[in-house]
């Protein structure tokens, strides 16, 4: 792994099927390494699975079998993944609610294992970065949205909604 900061995120196993789950869902990802348990562990036998090596949107990340102990992720920390457009905003969260995901509010959606995603176009983050009036109607449609209209969105910052 070339980064020196990476995501651990915590699973009670699974950790195939995460895995599978998040290379064939976002663009930009790969498996890397596996690392096997050297010994039984609390959460699993000798030679499970215990990490994972990820990168998710080019980002490395690392799937951890923790088993449960009473951690569950939560909306104070989520993953934003920029979309160029409504075909790339639609196959990221179509593919996580098809898994079993939720979807919140806002280009929030939370994937089949309780991590929290916004799949936000590129557009609206710029836009919202330029500020003025345009971020200002941006912003006022996209708070009623669940999943990102990027059409209503365009329409905002150029003044229509």
């Amino acid at each position: 792994m070339g980064q020196k900061l990476r995501t651990v995120l915590w699973f009670d196993g699974g950790l195939d099927e995460a895995a599978d789950f998040y290379v064939g869902t976002f663009p930009d990802s790969s498996r890397k390494a596996a690392i096997a348990a050297p010994m039984d562990f609390p959460s699993g036998d000798e030679g499970d699975p215990l990490v994972l090596d990820l990168v998710i949107c080019g980002r490395d990340f690392q799937l951890l079998n923790g088993g449960d102990a009473g951690f569950a992720p939560n909306m104070a920390t989520s993953f934003m993944v920029e979309t160029e457009d409504q075909e790339d905003t639609d196959r990221i969260w179509d593919a996580i609610l098809a898994a079993g995901g939720k979807a919140v509010q806002c280009g929030w959606i939370t994937d089949p294992y309780g991590y929290s995603w916004q799949v936000i176009p590129r557009l609206l983050n710029e836009t919202l970065a330029g500020g003025g009036t345009a971020a200002k109607r941006a912003f006022e449609a996209m708070m009623p949205m669940v999943k990102i209209d990027v059409a209503t969105i365009e329409a905002a910052i150029h003044g229509g909604r």
